[in-house]
């Protein structure tokens, strides 16, 4: 089937020569764009008009633990840093079942496609003793979206026993971290270009899993040609960690292991020295900028403008919701804007930097970016508008693009992922979504205790 976008107000392509287009059409066959230009649009089997809508591609979210939208706001952590929040929270999260998995990751899927997603990852590293497919359940949740989805076979080895954080709960054996990671790529992990699914491994972090795991999981990831993850230099108690535990700044203990390499993305990278950002850049190593929850933790301000100085992948995200309290795409980019600025001045981050980010900078960190990450012939049709006519837009019309960051558009008005529409007049094609959302607030009213 054809259709065609047309009469598009502005369309910010982010390809290679970032155009811009005013009057714009998208020429779409079945899930492929085939065709962009101005004026009079080409005749196709479904025609939708996107007048008054500035367009970009789908945003890509490099981050996320999507479970924890069930532990949103949870007082008695509001204002707590890293490890004092995390060593409270396992007590709760190990208490999460299949069917918690499934609604948290639907409500946080949705809620970040209302912001512009069309493309996420997830980090799943709780898997309780006694409990199994977690993955499963979330990659069914998805399906149910209609999002792109690369989750990552999160694991924790090292429990507090054995000098780690987490309790004994909530950690694996490697061989069992090992068998279910074989599992999940060898039933789901597509390679081929527009896939809707893709693998990756990712051991937590170096407080929660053994030197062993990560070397392991190394080898596997090698083995069947799958991308790596983890969280890395989020906080000083991380490098405090590490020094006592391995010796080594946490950059450094990478290298010592093999992980800094081109299928690695790391999660936050706020405390790097300079000498970091030449190792990550010389290994091709990506990035996943987590602003909000770095500040809501008080993490600190990862040096991101260094970064793209130095031609490292950055991709944007919205990190748990319970270290976020909200999954909103078009929030990071405007703080990745914002923060840089305070750190650095008021030049240091455009809003067309955070666009790109946002889009092709995640693509590439996901090694999507062959079929994702632009509005161009031969890619997806995975593609956002936004409604100019409205209040917290009035006035701010003179540059469309920036708008999107510099005011508050607030939410999509449309969404198509792989040509499937699933945002319409900025609402979810979903008939059972007010019951998904009950079912949240139950299920979290249980496992926090309120």
């Amino acid at each position: 089937m054809k259709t065609v976008l047309k009469n598009i107000e502005k369309l910010a392509t982010m390809n290679s020569k970032m155009e811009e287009l005013s009057n714009a059409y998208i020429l779409i066959e079945d899930n492929v764009i085939k065709e962009v230009g101005t004026g009079e649009a080409p005749i196709a089997d479904r025609v939708i008009d996107l007048s008054g809508r500035v367009v970009l591609p789908g945003f890509v979210n490099t981050h996320h633990h999507l479970y924890q939208s069930l532990f949103r706001n949870v007082p008695a952590v509001s204002s707590a840093k890293l490890f004092d929040w995390l060593v409270y929270l396992y007590e709760l999260w190990k208490n999460i079942d299949n069917e918690a998995v499934y609604v948290s990751a639907a409500v946080g899927i949705y809620e970040m496609m209302l912001t512009g997603t069309t493309t996420t990852t997830d980090m799943l590293y709780l898997h309780p003793r006694g409990k199994s497919n977690f993955i499963d359940s979330e990659i069914d949740a998805a399906r149910r979206c209609g999002i792109r989805f690369h989750p990552t076979r999160g694991s924790m080895s090292l429990s507090k026993k054995d000098g780690g954080l987490p309790p004994d709960s909530v950690v694996q054996t490697e061989e069992e971290i090992i068998e279910d990671s074989v599992r999940l790529i060898e039933k789901y992990h597509d390679s081929k270009k527009y896939a809707m699914t893709r693998i990756a491994l990712a051991p937590c972090s170096p407080f929660s899993v053994t030197e062993q795991s990560m070397i392991r999981t190394l080898e596997l990831a090698e083995k069947y040609d799958v991308l790596l993850h983890t969280h890395l230099a989020e906080t000083k108690d991380e490098e405090e960690y590490c020094l006592e535990k391995v010796g080594l700044r946490p950059i450094d203990y990478m290298e010592k292991i093999g992980w800094l390499n081109p299928r690695v993305w790391f999660a936050h990278l706020v405390w790097l020295s300079d000498e970091d950002i030449k190792k990550l850049a010389a290994n091709d190593c990506g990035m996943a900028h987590c602003p909000t929850s770095n500040m809501r933790l008080g993490s600190g301000i990862a040096p991101v403008r260094e970064m793209k100085d130095n031609n490292i992948r950055i991709g944007l995200a919205v990190d748990g919701s319970a270290s976020n309290d909200s999954g909103n795409m078009l929030l990071e980019a405007r703080n990745a804007m914002m923060l840089q600025r305070v750190a650095k001045g008021a030049d240091a981050l455009t809003p067309r930097d955070v666009l790109y980010m946002a889009t092709m900078g995640g693509a590439k960190v996901l090694r999507m970016d062959d079929y994702i990450g632009s509005i161009e012939p031969g890619k997806a049709a995975d593609i956002i508008a936004f409604d100019l006519n409205q209040l917290s837009l009035a006035g701010g019309l003179a540059d469309p693009v920036a708008s999107v960051v510099m005011c508050d558009p607030g939410r999509v008005d449309f969404v198509m992922v792989n040509g499937e529409l699933r945002i319409e007049h900025g609402h979810i094609k979903d008939d059972e979504l007010q019951e998904l959302i009950k079912r949240q607030n139950e299920l979290s009213k249980m496992l926090i205790g309120y």
